[in-house]
């Protein structure tokens, strides 16, 4: 059976190979292809904080249709081995509610991150790390930003946990604004800031 996910029919923005892991590439989401996918990632418990549960199929594909609109906001899907893995939107911080709350640096990206679900094998050492050192490699380096900023949700402390591990640092804990425009509406989000810089993620 062929891989879906294979060039050249979905070329990679990047490509890694770690030991132990395999070779993870980051492919732009395809909002109607991928919309299967990650739709029943974002429809679990899980993934409450990610702000899709109880969307349909076709809603999630029509967010991610517009946000192909965008030049500020992308969105990838990360392949392990030809299976799909995690997603992860990056955009321009200057360009996203997150810049009211803190002082956006020239080369900062901001950045959301979902894991795809453990599955039957359970729980997988090793795996979120791989993935986060993949997208580090994307944004920092192949991208040449300086900082990665993220915001998650001040509940979601699996996720916090997972970024400082990563070596990110906490920032401060903040209130981002509603947003409710006509393509997009946002609730108010307390949120704990973090930061990466890329001579942490990559020393030397």
């Amino acid at each position: 059976m062929s891989d879906p996910y294979a060039a050249p029919a979905r070329e990679a923005v990047h490509e890694e190979v770690t030991d132990g892991f395999g070779t993870v590439r980051i492919l732009p989401l395809d909002a109607s292809a991928d919309a299967e996918v990650v739709h029943r990632w974002a429809s679990q418990e899980r993934a409450v904080f990610w702000g899709m549960n109880g969307l349909t199929r076709d809603q999630v594909a029509e967010i991610y249709a517009h946000l192909d609109t965008l030049d500020t906001h992308h969105a990838f899907l990360a392949v392990r081995d030809g299976e799909p893995v995690g997603l992860l939107q990056t955009y321009e911080p200057e360009a996203d509610r997150v810049s009211e709350c803190y002082e956006v640096r020239p080369g900062d990206i901001g950045v959301h991150v979902l894991l795809a679900p453990a599955g039957d094998g359970g729980a997988r050492p090793g795996w979120s790390s791989a993935l986060m050192g993949a997208f580090a490699s994307y944004v920092l380096l192949v991208l040449d930003r300086r900082r990665v900023v993220v915001d998650p949700d001040v509940r979601n402390e699996r996720a916090i946990s997972r970024f400082l591990r990563q070596g990110f640092e906490a920032g401060p804990v903040v209130a981002l604004p509603e947003i409710d425009l006509p393509d997009v509406h946002l609730p108010e989000k307390h949120a704990q800031l973090a930061f990466l810089r890329r001579e942490v993620a990559f020393p030397g």
